[in-house]
């Protein structure tokens, strides 16, 4: 299929604005905690994860701002647009909170970005699939971080246990707007340009349970209500306060550079 298919298409633009803006903003939060990690290592682990969000950030806003044209670029992709034009998913705007409410809002996270990028491997679009090749194996590792955080808090001491427990059951609201498309989905879907997430949802709540499972905890991920916006705009009281913090120094001194 020739790249003419996606150029112009306002609706690809979303989907490709939609993948970085996520990964953009769960980097943003993840670096809040840069210097205040429970240890040395997983201090530097989390800020890692950070990083590697980062890039593929950076790598779906090129490519978002080859396709837009009219002067955009990465940066003002990232600094430079207002609350409601963002699209990322609700669940990575949540607060860091204690240590396991970030474990678990990162293991829901890596869980369903491990499949949506082995789907995305099959994109017809080569230049998407070529991104998603580059980004599985940093996020197969994050899978593996916070799947074994999981574990080890819930089968761990009673106090971690029933914290762990509590921040799945907090964030449990968040995790199926994953699965729910967007109108630029729904339109893309229709015309056959990306493959729909809820291929794969039953595979994912299958490796989510298994996991659970073995960190003796319990979630009914398939009847949680699910709050749902963020994809299409429209997002917490949180997202507002990220972006006045990630924009400061662009909106202070416009065009500063590095």
């Amino acid at each position: 299929m020739t790249a003419t298919v996606y150029q112009n298409n306002q609706n690809y633009i979303d989907f490709i604005l939609h993948l970085a803006d996520t990964n953009l903003i769960l980097a943003q939060r993840l670096a809040e905690l840069c210097g205040h990690g429970p240890i040395l290592e997983q201090d530097i682990a989390i800020t890692n994860i950070s990083l590697d969000l980062l890039g593929q950030t950076s790598n779906y806003y090129e490519y978002a701002a080859e396709m837009i044209g009219n002067g955009a670029t990465e940066d003002t992709l990232a600094m430079l647009r207002e609350e409601r034009e963002y699209k990322n998913l609700l669940l990575v705007e949540l607060p860091n909170g204690h240590f396991g409410d970030t474990v678990a809002r990162q293991f829901f996270y890596d869980t369903y970005h491990v499949m949506l990028l082995e789907q995305l491997l099959k994109a017809k679009d080569l230049k998407l699939q070529s991104i998603a090749e580059k980004s599985l194996k940093e996020v197969k590792y994050h899978a593996k971080w916070s799947s074994e955080w999981m574990i080890r808090l819930g089968d761990g001491t009673q106090e971690s246990h029933d914290k762990i427990q509590q921040s799945v059951n907090d964030i449990l609201p968040y995790v199926n707007e994953a699965f729910i498309p967007a109108s630029y989905q729904k339109a893309l879907i229709e015309e056959g340009l990306i493959d729909d997430a809820a291929d794969f949802k039953a595979a994912w709540l299958a490796k989510v349970n298994e996991i659970l499972e073995e960190a003796t905890l319990t979630a009914d991920i398939e009847n949680a209500f699910a709050q749902k916006g963020g994809k299409e705009g429209v997002h917490t009281e949180h997202l507002g306060y990220i972006l006045t913090e990630l924009q400061y120094m662009q909106r202070t001194y416009p065009n500063l550079q590095w």
